[in-house]
């Protein structure tokens, strides 16, 4: 056996050993009547950072607190250890003159990881550290697996993402980012409350995946014998309330999409997607540069933030510029010069940039975009309002007032990602019927993420629906630039992840 392979197997056995010896521990508490699940309820009086924040009163008085045991320090008549709760760490001491010599030793038996509740009085140490002086004890659940070892903590990303509720004992920086997140979320609904928005929640399944390019997940209803799609985007039904008269609303919730999986997708992610009646998409640029300033500022205190290494600032207003431009900057190409598909084909050949359709099948705005995404979109690193998109990829926007190839869509890019997606919403059923047409025949030529006809949709458009703003916002995206994080798994508490076969 080579000798990775006998350090391995002599690790395993190690690790084997631990868990006997904590189950055993286990079924001698039961035998002595002490099983700690049968604890139902802690009568807790303050947390962590209760304490700390209120030692001046607190000082003297008798607190319960309750956690896990994450180091222990405990030899001969007295010790120290450190009990963790949500909101950090407290120190405890524990002296067998104050609980007695059997207590003590239960106290010593205790394994790292396990639960408790203690109470004691309040006091600081002579290097100046708030602690609890135990007087009683109770251990309220038993951690019959071992955590990972205290100095190297959990490190493999795989199993980190697996076992996020280790993952989150030991990384103090991951509980953070993941505190970070709810209070990035907090936020954004706070500025949208203060601006009388609704919040509402639509479908997550649907007979019709709408709103998006995307290919949907499909699952069967067994009682009405339909299949059904779990939802792509909120946009559709977002827009069906905006017909029935609740002029701005909003939603957070989960989106799912059947694609691939790297350090910025995930099968399963959060959107929030606004819509304001007799808005524009102007006013939905003002509306996110603002929001997204409100929520760094709110959260982290300052509208400047580094994301791997490079400082972002997002301090209101952000740059602006058309897609055409951008392609001129970057590319070379000036749109503006170019009159027919069949030239733009051409600079696509020249350029060797892919499409999903074949390229005879490609029109001019489909060249532009491609341009854009493979020249340009990774150069927009500060955030930058990407504008004026072609008319052929942006089946729900109103046409450019102006310029009828284009249309009043823009997205927002950050460190070359895309961040969000808005329009001046198309509002004319006629023409929305005409570009679901299109798309079904973008369906037939390969493009299995091309929209589907919804005739609800269209319904309600016939209904009558007002100039409108709509806005799309990446959550999982948001908050890896507000918390520097690298991959979109680092965001999400429990991402997708590829079965083990046992």
């Amino acid at each position: 056996m080579a000798k990775d392979e006998k350090n391995i197997q002599k690790l395993e056995n190690e690790f084997n050993e631990l868990i006997q010896e904590r189950r055993q521990k286990f079924f001698d508490l039961q035998a002595a009547g002490k099983d700690p699940f049968d604890v139902y309820k802690v009568e807790r009086t303050h947390t962590s950072v209760q304490i700390k924040e209120n030692y001046d009163e607190l000082e003297g008085s008798t607190v319960t607190v309750a956690g896990r045991l994450m180091s222990k320090r405990v030899h001969g008549k007295a010790g120290f250890s450190d009990l963790y709760d949500r909101y950090g760490k407290i120190q405890l001491y524990i002296r067998i003159d104050d609980v007695g010599e059997e207590r003590l030793k239960e106290y010593k038996s205790f394994d790292i990881g396990d639960l408790l509740c203690v109470t004691g009085r309040v006091f600081k140490t002579k290097t100046g550290e708030v602690s609890i002086h135990i007087t009683e004890f109770q251990l309220t659940a038993k951690s019959l697996r071992p955590l990972p070892e205290k100095w190297h903590g959990l490190k493999d990303p795989d199993l980190r993402y697996r076992q996020r509720y280790v993952d989150l004992i030991m990384n103090e920086n991951v509980r953070d980012t993941f505190m970070k997140r709810t209070a990035i979320i907090k936020a954004i609904r706070e500025f949208l409350d203060n601006r009388d928005y609704l919040e509402v929640e639509t479908p997550v399944l649907s007979q019709i995946a709408g709103g998006a390019s995307a290919k949907p997940f499909m699952t069967h209803h067994n009682a009405l014998d339909i299949d059904m799609y779990m939802r792509i985007a909120t946009e559709l039904y977002l827009k069906r309330l905006i017909v029935g008269g609740f002029e701005k609303v909003y939603e957070i919730g989960k989106d799912f999409r059947n694609e691939g999986i790297d350090i910025r997708h995930n099968p399963e992610f959060t959107m929030m997607e606004l819509y304001e009646a007799f808005a524009d998409y102007n006013d939905m640029m003002e509306i996110t540069e603002n929001m997204v300033a409100y929520a760094c500022e709110k959260v982290l205190g300052t509208t400047k933030v580094t994301y791997q290494g490079t400082e972002i600032d997002f301090t209101p207003p952000w740059r602006r510029i058309t897609m055409v431009d951008a392609v001129k900057e970057y590319a070379g190409v000036d749109f503006n010069e170019i009159k027919t598909d069949e030239q733009a084909r051409e600079i696509a050949k020249e350029k060797n940039v892919q499409f999903k359709k074949e390229l005879k099948d490609c029109t001019k705005g489909d060249v532009l975009n491609g341009l854009f995404e493979e020249f340009a979109e990774e150069k927009m690193i500060q955030p930058t309002f990407v504008c004026d998109y072609p008319v052929e990829i942006s089946p729900l926007t109103k046409k450019k007032r102006g310029n009828p190839d284009f249309t009043e869509r823009f997205e927002g890019f950050i460190y070359g990602r895309e961040l969000c997606n808005a329009y001046s919403e198309l509002n004319d059923p006629i023409v929305q019927r005409e570009r679901f047409v299109q798309q079904l025949k973008e369906r037939e030529l390969g493009d299995d993420e091309a929209y589907m006809m919804d005739e609800d949709f269209l319904n309600s458009l016939e209904i009558g629906m007002p100039p409108t703003g709509g806005l799309g916002i990446g959550i999982d995206r948001l908050v890896m630039f507000l918390t520097d994080s690298y991959s979109i798994r680092d965001v999400i508490l429990f991402p997708t992840m590829k079965l083990i076969q046992q």
